[in-house]
C-alpha cells in the first residue's frame, strides 16, 4: 500500500529532520514546499516563472499556484508509490484539494507537538545551510551541509527573541483551522517532539505502523 504522509509541527519542531528519516527508511521522497519552489523558479514553465516573479517581489503563493506547483510534482514517478509532505498544506483550502489528489488512498497526518519554551531555544541554536536550507541534526557540529556541500550558518531572524516568538505565534494562529480540519480523522496522530531525535522517529513509526496495519486497502 502507498504511504502518504503530511507532517504538520511549529517552526523548530523538528518535522523536516523526521520527513527526512521516514522518507528514507521507506524508500519514497521527502518533499518540502522549498525544494518544490526553488525547482518550479529554476524550470521555466509557466507556472514555475509565475512563482518565481511573486517570490522575487517578497510575496507568498496564493492557494492555487501553490496547488498546481505540489499536483505537478506528485504526478511524477517517484511518488507513484506515496511521499512525505513536509510545509504542505498550509491551508484548509490546500488540505481539500490534497484531498481530492489522493482518490479516495488513505492519507497519515503527523503533529509534531512541542512546547514553545523549547522551540524558542531550539531556533536560537539551531543551524541551517545558506545552499539548500538544509536544516542540521540537533547536536551536529558540522559546519558543511552533508546535502550540498554549502556551509551551515544561524540564520539571522532566529537571533532575534522577538521575531522568534512572532514566529511562533503566526504559526499557532495560521495552523489552528488545518488542525481542526484533520484532528478527528482516524490517521492523526500527534506525537511528542520534545524527545531525543531518535526517539520521536521511533514513536513516530510505532504510529504509521499501527496505522497502516489497520487501514483497509482500497479496492482497484
Amino acid at each position: 500500500m502507498a504511504l502518504h504522509v503530511v507532517m504538520l509541527g511549529p517552526p523548530a519542531s523538528g518535522k523536516g529532520t523526521q520527513a527526512v528519516r521516514l522518507a528514507q527508511s521507506r524508500g519514497i521522497p521527502k518533499i518540502s514546499t522549498g525544494d518544490i519552489l526553488r525547482e518550479a523558479a529554476q524550470s521555466g514553465t509557466e507556472l514555475g516563472l509565475r512563482a518565481k516573479a511573486l517570490m522575487d517581489r517578497g510575496e507568498l503563493l496564493g492557494d492555487e499556484e501553490m496547488i498546481g506547483i505540489v499536483k505537478e510534482r506528485l504526478a511524477r514517478p517517484d511518488a507513484a508509490n506515496g511521499y512525505i509532505l513536509d510545509g504542505f498544506p498550509r491551508t484548509v483550502r490546500q488540505a481539500e484539494e490534497l484531498d481530492r489528489m489522493l482518490y479516495g488512498e488513505p492519507l497519515v497526518v503527523i503533529d509534531l507537538a512541542v512546547p514553545d519554551s523549547e522551540l524558542l531555544k531550539r531556533m536560537q541554536t539551531r543551524r541551517v545551510c545558506s545552499g539548500c536550507s538544509a536544516i542540521a541534526e540537533p547536536g551536529s557540529s558540522t559546519d558543511d551541509c552533508g546535502r550540498c556541500g554549502g556551509r551551515m550558518m544561524t540564520r539571522a531572524d532566529d537571533s532575534d527573541e522577538h521575531v522568534r516568538q512572532h514566529r511562533l505565534d503566526v504559526y499557532a494562529r495560521e495552523s489552528k483551522p488545518l488542525l481542526e480540519y484533520y484532528r478527528d480523522r482516524p490517521m492523526f496522530r500527534s506525537i511528542n517532539g520534545a524527545q531525543a531525535p531518535d526517539r520521536v522517529a521511533n514513536d513516530l513509526a510505532a504510529k504509521i505502523e499501527e496505522m497502516v496495519a489497520v487501514t483497509p486497502r482500497k479496492r482497484s
